[in-house]
């Protein structure tokens, strides 16, 4: 469903293995393809791939939670006798049901046991700590409910105040203690740099939090997709490029503006040593264009953006030109490649450079 509209019919083929998906009749003459490369706007039924998400489709697999998400689940499951590796796809999405992220929701839905909002974010940190401690599993029902359903590996909580929605984070038992601090820092120079990120905030000094994009100024869920998603990619097996980034945003967005922000986007990545640029840590979503009487892509802010200097084996998640240790030539090429002229390559370059002086940990070398 979107905003109460049906979108289309999801389904298991008869081994109960594969995903199958077919558009509302409805959906075709009104909506939008909620995934264009893998589900185009058209009639038929559509038949998942068995991997990388054995046998779901990749927008829907967004919907789930992973990481931090995903073993809050386990643990309520298991204090409930059920084994979640038994569980289907089907299930996770109706266990999410309206309380995921993204405008997506999913009918009918299994309802956990309901658990309360929490606005005592101290108190969330160290329940979230001693739940990712195996001191106790307990309260995990309650730190699922109030991460709404997010993604990641950090602890996470959703809210909204009078100043509209927000996901805040919480400190993991490996990072240090001015982590919050950290990511401010992070985003704070990506804005001087002029990489578009959301909205955010330091909740009592210490917890880092930022506005959805996946709600409008209205309070109107926004349908989003990662690039993971879209792609019908697993961040598990981290083989990204930026250039199939660019080439994604521009078939998508066809907007010279979006590619100049992934472009400046992987030029912050590499020189603050954000390795933590994986295929579900870039996002876009979709909005009504008044000028065209049509539904429009576009690049979502940036996110996730911190020091992450351990990476995939010591790498970048996401490549440059084919390469984790790229020259300023790598950089240069990869612009080329969708029509940036060089010299406009060189002026982002310098520009991100100049914005983020103080958090450089690895210069483009000539």
């Amino acid at each position: 469903m979107f905003h109460g509209q049906t979108v289309g019919l999801l389904s298991r083929t008869p081994d109960n293995r594969i995903n199958v998906f077919e558009y509302d009749k409805s959906w075709l003459t009104n909506g939008f393809s909620i995934t264009p490369l893998e589900l185009p706007l058209k009639s038929g039924v559509f038949i998942a791939k068995p991997q990388p998400f054995y046998g779901n489709f990749g927008v829907f697999e967004d919907s789930l939670p992973d990481g931090y998400g995903r073993y809050l689940l386990h643990k309520v499951l298991l204090n409930r006798g059920i084994n979640d590796s038994e569980l289907s796809s089907l299930d996770r999405l109706a266990l999410v049901g309206d309380n995921g992220m993204g405008a997506l929701t999913y009918s009918p839905s299994l309802y956990l046991e309901q658990e309360e909002n929490v606005s005592d974010f101290d108190r969330l940190q160290e329940i979230a700590l001693e739940v990712l401690k195996e001191q106790q599993d307990k309260d995990a029902g309650l730190l699922l409910y109030n991460s709404g359903n997010s993604g990641g590996a950090k602890p996470k909580a959703v809210f909204s105040d009078a100043e509209g929605h927000w996901l805040v984070k919480f400190r993991h038992t490996y990072d240090p203690k001015d982590i919050g601090l950290q990511e401010a820092r992070y985003n704070e120079t990506a804005r001087k740099s002029g990489i578009v990120v959301p909205d955010f905030r330091l909740i009592n000094d210490r917890y880092f939090a930022s506005r959805r994009f996946d709600f409008d100024h209205n309070g109107n869920r926004i349908h989003t997709a990662t690039a993971g998603g879209l792609m019908c990619l697993s961040l598990h097996e981290p083989f990204l490029d930026y250039s199939n980034l660019f080439a994604l945003t521009g078939y998508l967005t066809g907007s010279r503006e979006d590619i100049e922000q992934m472009y400046r986007r992987m030029i912050f990545n590499y020189l603050t040593e954000n390795k933590d640029d994986h295929c579900k840590n870039f996002s876009f979503y979709v909005i009504w264009d008044n000028d065209s009487m049509d539904w429009k892509w576009r690049l979502a802010p940036a996110y996730d953006l911190t020091l992450c200097s351990e990476g995939y084996n010591g790498e970048h998640a996401t490549s440059v030109n084919g390469t984790g240790q790229p020259r300023l030539s790598d950089f240069i090429a990869a612009g080329k490649k969708i029509k940036l002229p060089e010299n406009r390559c060189r002026e982002m370059i310098e520009e991100v450079r100049s914005g983020c002086t103080e958090l450089i940990r690895y210069d483009i070398r000539k």
